[in-house]
């Protein structure tokens, strides 16, 4: 038959997920088999909870790195991209599901996938409390793979963060992201596919590949003991659209975000990317975050604090505009400014 399923190789694959997941986490009370997940939350910690749910993918990265056998890396990016949307609202993420569809199913790739996502997801204090692998023949081709997961989070009611108490005069500070993270790889990959020599490209002693390849950054530890402190009245996370098609997304309606492009720390990577396109400045920050991996909004009496707490966690902060009278619009000054 041209299309078969190896069932007894898909449960023996099915059934080595145990050593990455079984007993990892007292929460997850079930083992790998069950039809569904069982996760112990323990609602006597909570006032008001309110869960916050996520689905994601990886995009076109995932072909990239899959060619390039950076199976690991691409799972930390879907893991932290998904973790990341999850904290933009305040919240804790507690327990992760993923997804892996598959042309033929390979034991070896499908166990690094989940010890992969499971190491994420640890690396954040959550857990993978396992999903869904699925074989497809005739639907993919035999070494092709689709990845997915999803998230719950909670967070106190009084607690969300969801841009509501922004007000004029609040600072957006910019955390630094370590590349394209997981948007914009439709155009990378065409670059690619027209100059193929960019790959060993040479940036700072980094390839173009390893860069590009760079895992998207997570920044809940960096963050999560800010959220009870009030200074953040909002945060977006910057992905697909750039600063402008998601910062917007918090904004009140009587609110503006002034941001100045000149103040970005723009990554060595996109320098190269604009140059061989050639790309616009406006194409460029609708497509990538040009090494803003997340805004973070905040009262401009402790702006310095946020700045030297995310610091003080590894990450790289710094102000890039303010909140100014307006429409819930992000209005764009300066001009950007790439590495030669």
């Amino acid at each position: 038959m041209k299309y078969r399923v190896n069932v007894d190789l898909a449960n023996q694959t099915k059934a080595e997920f145990s050593d990455l997941i079984d007993g990892k986490d007292a929460r997850l009370i079930n083992t790998v088999g069950a039809f569904s997940s069982l996760f112990l939350l323990d609602l006597s910690t909570y006032t008001n909870p309110v869960l916050v749910l996520k689905t994601e993918e990886p995009g076109s990265k995932q072909v990239l790195a899959f060619t390039h056998d950076r199976v690991e890396s691409v799972c930390h990016d879907m893991i932290n991209h998904l973790i990341n949307d999850c904290i933009v609202m305040g919240a804790e993420p507690l327990a992760v599901q993923d997804l892996i569809v598959c042309g033929k199913l390979n034991g070896s790739t499908v166990k690094r996938i989940v010890a992969a996502c499971a190491a994420a997801c640890e690396a954040q204090g959550c857990v993978l409390t396992g999903g869904e692998t699925s074989e497809q023949p005739g639907i993919l081709d035999a070494d092709k793979y689709i990845l997915g997961s999803n998230i719950i989070g909670v967070v106190e009611r009084d607690q969300i963060i969801d841009g509501s108490h922004i007000t004029v005069g609040d600072v957006v500070v910019a955390v630094q992201s370590s590349g394209p993270h997981t948007n914009g790889y439709t155009l990378i990959r065409d670059l690619i596919a027209q100059n193929p020599e960019l790959l060993a490209q040479q940036i700072d002693d980094r390839s173009f590949l390893d860069l590009v390849l760079e895992p998207h950054r997570c920044y809940y530890q960096a963050l999560k003991d800010l959220f009870q402190t009030n200074f953040i009245t909002g945060m977006a996370h910057i992905t697909g659209g750039g600063i402008q098609e998601n910062l917007n997304r918090i904004l009140p309606s009587d609110c503006n975000a002034l941001i100045d492009l000149s103040t970005y720390q723009v990554n060595p990577v996109f320098g190269v990317i604009k140059r061989r396109g050639p790309i616009s400045d406006e194409h460029m920050l609708r497509t990538f975050n040009l090494g803003v991996g997340i805004a973070v909004v905040c009262q401009q009496s402790h702006a310095a604090e946020v700045v030297s707490h995310i610091q003080g966690c590894g990450e790289y902060a710094y102000p890039i505009g303010e909140i100014v009278p307006g429409q819930g619009e992000v209005v764009c000054t300066g001009a950007l400014r790439y590495s030669t």
